[in-house]
Protein backbone atom coordinates (compact mmCIF):
# COMPACT_ATOMS: atom_id res chain seq x y z
CA UNK A 1 0.00 0.00 0.00
CA UNK A 2 1.25 3.33 -1.20
CA UNK A 3 0.77 6.63 1.11
CA UNK A 4 1.27 10.07 -0.44
CA UNK A 5 1.47 13.06 1.58
CA UNK A 6 1.11 16.29 0.00
CA UNK A 7 1.06 20.41 0.86
CA UNK A 8 -0.04 22.80 -0.85
CA UNK A 9 0.05 26.42 0.52
CA UNK A 10 -1.17 29.47 -1.82
CA UNK A 11 0.01 32.79 -0.94
CA UNK A 12 -2.75 35.50 -2.90
CA UNK A 13 -0.46 38.90 -2.79
CA UNK A 14 -3.59 41.15 -3.89
CA UNK A 15 -7.68 40.59 -3.48
CA UNK A 16 -10.45 42.15 -4.81
CA UNK A 17 -11.81 44.94 -2.59
CA UNK A 18 -14.96 42.11 -1.96
CA UNK A 19 -12.19 39.35 -1.27
CA UNK A 20 -14.24 37.19 -3.96
CA UNK A 21 -11.18 36.61 -6.17
CA UNK A 22 -7.62 37.04 -6.30
CA UNK A 23 -6.52 40.08 -8.74
CA UNK A 24 -4.76 39.18 -11.92
CA UNK A 25 -2.64 41.40 -11.51
CA UNK A 26 -1.35 41.03 -8.49
CA UNK A 27 1.39 38.72 -7.50
CA UNK A 28 0.88 34.79 -6.88
CA UNK A 29 3.21 33.04 -4.46
CA UNK A 30 3.10 29.16 -4.47
CA UNK A 31 4.73 27.15 -2.20
CA UNK A 32 4.84 23.45 -3.22
CA UNK A 33 6.17 20.70 -0.93
CA UNK A 34 5.30 16.69 -1.38
CA UNK A 35 6.47 14.22 1.07
CA UNK A 36 6.43 10.33 0.10
CA UNK A 37 6.39 7.71 2.36
CA UNK A 38 5.83 4.22 0.18
CA UNK A 39 5.52 0.54 1.82
CA UNK A 40 6.90 -1.78 -0.64
CA UNK A 41 4.47 -4.81 0.64
CA UNK A 42 0.98 -4.97 0.10
CA UNK A 43 -1.41 -5.47 3.12
CA UNK A 44 -1.54 -9.30 2.57
CA UNK A 45 1.35 -11.21 0.63
CA UNK A 46 1.91 -15.02 -0.25
CA UNK A 47 5.66 -16.09 -0.79
CA UNK A 48 6.61 -19.84 -2.03
CA UNK A 49 10.19 -20.09 -1.99
CA UNK A 50 11.25 -22.65 -3.52
CA UNK A 51 8.69 -22.60 -5.89
CA UNK A 52 9.75 -26.51 -6.76
CA UNK A 53 9.85 -30.04 -4.49
CA UNK A 54 12.07 -33.16 -5.37
CA UNK A 55 10.62 -35.88 -3.78
CA UNK A 56 10.01 -40.02 -4.03
CA UNK A 57 7.17 -41.84 -4.31
CA UNK A 58 6.26 -43.18 -0.73
CA UNK A 59 8.16 -40.72 1.11
CA UNK A 60 6.72 -36.88 2.67
CA UNK A 61 6.73 -33.67 0.82
CA UNK A 62 6.24 -30.20 2.10
CA UNK A 63 5.15 -27.58 -0.47
CA UNK A 64 6.06 -23.75 1.38
CA UNK A 65 3.83 -21.44 1.33
CA UNK A 66 4.29 -18.22 4.01
CA UNK A 67 1.60 -15.28 4.53
CA UNK A 68 2.89 -11.70 5.24
CA UNK A 69 0.22 -9.66 6.47
CA UNK A 70 0.70 -5.36 7.67
CA UNK A 71 1.82 -5.24 10.98
CA UNK A 72 -1.07 -3.08 11.99
CA UNK A 73 -3.37 -5.64 10.87
CA UNK A 74 -5.23 -6.87 13.45
CA UNK A 75 -4.97 -10.83 13.97
CA UNK A 76 -8.09 -12.72 11.79
CA UNK A 77 -9.29 -15.62 13.25
CA UNK A 78 -11.81 -16.31 10.20
CA UNK A 79 -8.84 -15.99 7.64
CA UNK A 80 -9.20 -19.09 4.92
CA UNK A 81 -6.45 -21.04 3.33
CA UNK A 82 -7.06 -23.18 0.70
CA UNK A 83 -4.73 -25.55 -1.38
CA UNK A 84 -5.78 -26.73 -4.34
CA UNK A 85 -3.84 -29.14 -7.27
CA UNK A 86 -4.14 -27.35 -10.90
CA UNK A 87 -4.89 -29.41 -13.73
CA UNK A 88 -2.57 -29.64 -16.44
CA UNK A 89 -4.25 -27.08 -18.82
CA UNK A 90 -4.95 -24.40 -15.34
CA UNK A 91 -8.77 -24.41 -16.55
CA UNK A 92 -9.75 -26.52 -13.25
CA UNK A 93 -8.57 -27.05 -9.87
CA UNK A 94 -8.93 -29.46 -7.91
CA UNK A 95 -9.30 -29.31 -3.58
CA UNK A 96 -6.56 -30.41 -1.22
CA UNK A 97 -7.32 -28.75 1.79
CA UNK A 98 -8.80 -25.93 3.32
CA UNK A 99 -8.55 -24.56 6.83
CA UNK A 100 -10.38 -21.77 9.02
CA UNK A 101 -8.85 -21.11 12.76
CA UNK A 102 -8.51 -24.68 13.75
CA UNK A 103 -10.51 -26.11 11.03
CA UNK A 104 -9.42 -28.49 8.59
CA UNK A 105 -11.10 -30.56 5.83
CA UNK A 106 -9.18 -32.25 3.21
CA UNK A 107 -10.40 -33.99 -0.11
CA UNK A 108 -10.27 -37.01 -2.39
CA UNK A 109 -7.41 -38.90 -3.18
CA UNK A 110 -5.75 -36.38 -0.44
CA UNK A 111 -7.86 -37.21 2.43
CA UNK A 112 -5.64 -38.44 5.45
CA UNK A 113 -2.22 -37.55 3.68
CA UNK A 114 -2.52 -33.46 3.78
CA UNK A 115 -1.91 -31.40 7.01
CA UNK A 116 -0.77 -27.71 7.37
CA UNK A 117 2.71 -27.56 9.00
CA UNK A 118 1.57 -24.43 10.83
CA UNK A 119 4.99 -23.86 12.60
CA UNK A 120 4.24 -20.10 12.86
CA UNK A 121 0.81 -18.00 12.75
CA UNK A 122 2.61 -17.24 9.01
CA UNK A 123 3.16 -20.68 8.24
CA UNK A 124 0.96 -22.06 6.15
CA UNK A 125 2.86 -24.74 4.08
CA UNK A 126 1.38 -28.28 3.21
CA UNK A 127 3.06 -31.58 4.15
CA UNK A 128 1.91 -34.31 2.28
CA UNK A 129 2.45 -37.70 3.56
CA UNK A 130 3.52 -41.25 1.58
CA UNK A 131 3.58 -39.14 -1.98
CA UNK A 132 1.95 -40.91 -4.38
CA UNK A 133 2.22 -40.79 -8.49
CA UNK A 134 -0.41 -38.65 -9.08
CA UNK A 135 0.57 -35.66 -6.46
CA UNK A 136 2.70 -34.77 -9.55
CA UNK A 137 2.42 -31.52 -10.41
CA UNK A 138 1.49 -27.75 -9.59
CA UNK A 139 -0.45 -26.40 -6.51
CA UNK A 140 -1.72 -23.37 -5.82
CA UNK A 141 -1.61 -21.91 -1.99
CA UNK A 142 -4.62 -19.23 -1.48
CA UNK A 143 -5.28 -17.37 1.38
CA UNK A 144 -8.18 -15.08 2.34
CA UNK A 145 -8.14 -12.53 4.77
CA UNK A 146 -11.16 -10.42 5.38
CA UNK A 147 -11.19 -8.16 1.66
CA UNK A 148 -8.01 -9.59 1.11
CA UNK A 149 -6.52 -12.25 -1.08
CA UNK A 150 -3.30 -13.29 -2.02
CA UNK A 151 -2.08 -16.70 -3.79
CA UNK A 152 1.77 -18.24 -4.92
CA UNK A 153 2.35 -21.15 -7.11
CA UNK A 154 4.52 -24.19 -5.80
CA UNK A 155 5.26 -27.20 -8.17
CA UNK A 156 5.75 -30.87 -6.95
CA UNK A 157 8.45 -33.01 -9.02
CA UNK A 158 9.35 -36.47 -8.18
CA UNK A 159 12.34 -38.53 -9.29
CA UNK A 160 11.19 -41.13 -11.57
CA UNK A 161 11.37 -42.54 -15.08
CA UNK A 162 9.62 -42.12 -18.51
CA UNK A 163 8.56 -44.77 -20.43
CA UNK A 164 6.78 -46.02 -23.98
CA UNK A 165 3.77 -48.58 -23.56
CA UNK A 166 1.55 -50.12 -26.60
CA UNK A 167 -0.44 -53.25 -25.48
CA UNK A 168 -0.48 -56.90 -26.81
CA UNK A 169 -2.53 -55.65 -29.82
CA UNK A 170 0.10 -53.44 -31.35
CA UNK A 171 0.87 -49.88 -31.30
CA UNK A 172 -1.82 -47.16 -31.78
CA UNK A 173 -4.65 -48.98 -29.98
CA UNK A 174 -5.28 -46.98 -27.29
CA UNK A 175 -7.75 -44.22 -26.67
CA UNK A 176 -7.17 -41.41 -24.28
CA UNK A 177 -8.45 -43.27 -21.40
CA UNK A 178 -7.01 -47.02 -22.25
CA UNK A 179 -3.74 -45.09 -22.68
CA UNK A 180 -4.56 -44.17 -18.45
CA UNK A 181 -5.84 -47.65 -17.59
CA UNK A 182 -2.57 -49.46 -19.37
CA UNK A 183 -0.11 -46.96 -17.57
CA UNK A 184 -1.89 -47.54 -14.18
CA UNK A 185 -1.88 -51.59 -14.99
CA UNK A 186 1.96 -51.10 -15.20
CA UNK A 187 2.51 -49.34 -11.92
CA UNK A 188 2.26 -45.90 -13.86
CA UNK A 189 0.92 -43.25 -14.64
CA UNK A 190 0.40 -40.76 -18.23
CA UNK A 191 3.38 -38.62 -18.11
CA UNK A 192 3.37 -35.08 -18.41
CA UNK A 193 4.72 -32.97 -21.33
CA UNK A 194 7.51 -31.48 -18.89
CA UNK A 195 8.33 -35.38 -18.17
CA UNK A 196 8.36 -36.26 -21.83
CA UNK A 197 10.73 -33.30 -22.10
CA UNK A 198 12.61 -34.00 -19.19
CA UNK A 199 13.09 -37.87 -20.43
CA UNK A 200 13.99 -36.39 -23.94
CA UNK A 201 17.36 -34.39 -22.59
CA UNK A 202 18.08 -37.40 -20.85
CA UNK A 203 18.22 -39.57 -24.00
CA UNK A 204 14.90 -41.10 -24.81
CA UNK A 205 14.63 -41.61 -28.45
CA UNK A 206 11.31 -43.27 -29.68
CA UNK A 207 9.56 -42.83 -33.34
CA UNK A 208 5.74 -43.68 -32.05
CA UNK A 209 3.56 -41.27 -30.93
CA UNK A 210 1.97 -41.48 -27.50
CA UNK A 211 -0.23 -39.94 -25.37
CA UNK A 212 0.38 -37.22 -22.59
CA UNK A 213 -1.43 -36.05 -19.46
CA UNK A 214 -3.21 -33.25 -20.54
CA UNK A 215 -4.42 -34.72 -23.75
CA UNK A 216 -1.82 -33.88 -26.58
CA UNK A 217 0.32 -36.25 -28.47
CA UNK A 218 3.83 -36.36 -28.75
CA UNK A 219 7.17 -38.02 -29.41
CA UNK A 220 10.43 -37.62 -28.46
CA UNK A 221 13.50 -37.65 -31.26
CA UNK A 222 17.34 -37.04 -30.27
CA UNK A 223 18.20 -38.39 -33.45
CA UNK A 224 16.74 -37.46 -36.23
CA UNK A 225 15.86 -40.30 -39.35
CA UNK A 226 13.08 -41.30 -42.15
CA UNK A 227 10.89 -42.90 -40.05
CA UNK A 228 10.43 -40.01 -37.61
CA UNK A 229 10.20 -36.79 -39.62
CA UNK A 230 12.97 -36.76 -41.59
CA UNK A 231 16.68 -36.47 -41.57
CA UNK A 232 16.75 -32.73 -41.60
CA UNK A 233 13.83 -32.11 -39.12
CA UNK A 234 15.85 -31.05 -35.61
CA UNK A 235 16.01 -32.91 -32.75
CA UNK A 236 13.18 -32.40 -30.21
CA UNK A 237 9.47 -33.31 -29.35
CA UNK A 238 7.27 -34.00 -32.21
CA UNK A 239 3.99 -33.16 -31.09
CA UNK A 240 0.27 -33.68 -33.37
CA UNK A 241 -1.46 -31.25 -30.50
CA UNK A 242 -4.63 -31.90 -28.85
CA UNK A 243 -6.62 -35.08 -30.08
CA UNK A 244 -9.62 -36.24 -29.45
CA UNK A 245 -9.29 -38.04 -26.32
CA UNK A 246 -12.44 -40.93 -27.86
CA UNK A 247 -11.77 -41.29 -31.38
CA UNK A 248 -7.76 -40.87 -31.76
CA UNK A 249 -5.50 -43.28 -31.42
CA UNK A 250 -2.37 -44.01 -30.25
CA UNK A 251 0.49 -45.39 -27.55
CA UNK A 252 1.01 -44.08 -24.21
CA UNK A 253 4.01 -42.69 -22.88
CA UNK A 254 3.64 -43.22 -18.86
CA UNK A 255 5.71 -41.89 -16.22
CA UNK A 256 6.71 -44.46 -12.91
CA UNK A 257 9.20 -43.89 -9.49
CA UNK A 258 10.60 -45.16 -6.73
CA UNK A 259 8.78 -48.48 -5.20
CA UNK A 260 9.10 -50.21 -2.05
CA UNK A 261 9.52 -53.91 -3.00
CA UNK A 262 12.09 -55.49 -4.39
CA UNK A 263 12.29 -56.68 -8.18
CA UNK A 264 14.28 -60.00 -9.09
CA UNK A 265 14.78 -62.21 -11.69
CA UNK A 266 13.86 -65.46 -10.33
CA UNK A 267 16.71 -68.59 -11.07
CA UNK A 268 14.83 -71.49 -12.63
CA UNK A 269 16.77 -74.88 -13.89
CA UNK A 270 14.54 -74.36 -17.04
CA UNK A 271 13.40 -72.06 -19.68
CA UNK A 272 9.43 -71.14 -18.68
CA UNK A 273 5.81 -70.78 -20.22
CA UNK A 274 3.76 -67.50 -19.14
CA UNK A 275 1.66 -69.80 -16.46
CA UNK A 276 4.62 -71.20 -15.04
CA UNK A 277 6.89 -68.06 -14.68
CA UNK A 278 3.58 -66.77 -13.11
CA UNK A 279 3.15 -69.71 -10.75
CA UNK A 280 6.80 -69.96 -9.97
CA UNK A 281 6.90 -65.79 -8.84
CA UNK A 282 3.34 -67.11 -6.75
CA UNK A 283 5.46 -70.23 -4.89
CA UNK A 284 8.36 -67.38 -4.25
CA UNK A 285 5.84 -64.76 -2.34
CA UNK A 286 5.73 -62.83 -4.99
CA UNK A 287 4.14 -62.16 -8.64
CA UNK A 288 5.34 -61.42 -12.05
CA UNK A 289 6.38 -57.20 -12.25
CA UNK A 290 4.57 -54.88 -14.10
CA UNK A 291 6.66 -52.98 -16.68
CA UNK A 292 6.80 -49.89 -14.62
CA UNK A 293 8.68 -51.49 -11.85
CA UNK A 294 11.06 -52.85 -14.53
CA UNK A 295 11.71 -49.66 -15.85
CA UNK A 296 11.96 -47.88 -12.45
CA UNK A 297 14.48 -50.48 -11.38
CA UNK A 298 16.76 -50.05 -14.15
CA UNK A 299 16.94 -46.68 -14.16
CA UNK A 300 16.76 -45.35 -10.87
CA UNK A 301 18.17 -48.51 -8.78
CA UNK A 302 21.17 -49.53 -11.91
CA UNK A 303 19.46 -53.04 -12.01
CA UNK A 304 21.36 -55.16 -14.38
CA UNK A 305 20.25 -58.40 -15.89
CA UNK A 306 20.74 -59.55 -19.69
CA UNK A 307 18.16 -62.37 -18.94
CA UNK A 308 14.87 -61.94 -20.88
CA UNK A 309 11.82 -62.44 -18.46
CA UNK A 310 7.98 -63.12 -18.90
CA UNK A 311 6.20 -60.24 -16.99
CA UNK A 312 2.91 -59.54 -15.86
CA UNK A 313 1.33 -57.94 -19.20
CA UNK A 314 2.53 -61.13 -21.24
CA UNK A 315 5.74 -59.43 -22.78
CA UNK A 316 9.48 -59.69 -22.20
CA UNK A 317 11.87 -58.06 -21.04
CA UNK A 318 15.57 -57.49 -19.83
CA UNK A 319 16.97 -54.25 -17.96
CA UNK A 320 20.53 -53.67 -19.33
CA UNK A 321 22.29 -50.86 -16.94
CA UNK A 322 25.72 -51.59 -18.64
CA UNK A 323 26.01 -51.91 -22.38
CA UNK A 324 27.73 -55.06 -23.53
CA UNK A 325 27.77 -57.29 -26.24
CA UNK A 326 25.03 -59.54 -27.16
CA UNK A 327 22.78 -57.80 -24.34
CA UNK A 328 23.16 -54.17 -25.30
CA UNK A 329 25.78 -52.97 -27.03
CA UNK A 330 25.20 -49.23 -27.64
CA UNK A 331 23.52 -48.04 -24.76
CA UNK A 332 21.31 -48.72 -21.15
CA UNK A 333 17.81 -49.73 -22.25
CA UNK A 334 15.31 -51.84 -21.43
CA UNK A 335 15.19 -54.13 -24.05
CA UNK A 336 11.56 -55.78 -25.39
CA UNK A 337 11.33 -59.56 -27.13
CA UNK A 338 7.45 -58.45 -27.87
CA UNK A 339 4.46 -60.51 -26.35
CA UNK A 340 5.69 -63.91 -27.24
CA UNK A 341 2.85 -66.88 -27.26
CA UNK A 342 1.98 -67.19 -23.97
CA UNK A 343 2.12 -71.63 -24.21
CA UNK A 344 5.86 -71.21 -24.87
CA UNK A 345 8.90 -71.98 -22.99
CA UNK A 346 10.88 -69.38 -23.83
CA UNK A 347 11.73 -67.60 -20.68
CA UNK A 348 12.59 -67.11 -16.85
CA UNK A 349 10.43 -64.67 -14.75
CA UNK A 350 10.75 -60.81 -13.17
CA UNK A 351 9.15 -61.47 -10.05
CA UNK A 352 8.23 -58.64 -7.50
CA UNK A 353 7.87 -58.74 -4.04
CA UNK A 354 6.07 -56.36 -1.55
CA UNK A 355 8.33 -55.20 1.47
CA UNK A 356 6.08 -55.77 4.85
Amino acid sequence: MTYAIATLTLTLMSMSAAGAFPSLGGELEVSRNIVEATDTFPALSVTSAPSGVLTRRGGNATLPCVIRRERTLAPNPKMRIKWTKLTSNFLTEVDVLAAVGKHRKSYGSFRGRVRLRGSSPADASLVIDDVALSDYGRYKCEVIDGLDDAAAVVTLDLEGVVFPYSPRLGRYRLNFGDAERACREQDGVLASPEQLRWAWREGLDWCNAGWLSDGSVRYPVTAPREPCGGRAAAPGLRGYGLRDKEADRYDAFCFTAHFKGQLYFLPHGRKLNYGEAAEACRRDGARLAKVGQVYAAWKLNGYDRCDAGWLEDGSARYPVAKPRPRCSPSAGAVRSNGFPDKKHKLYGAYCYRERA
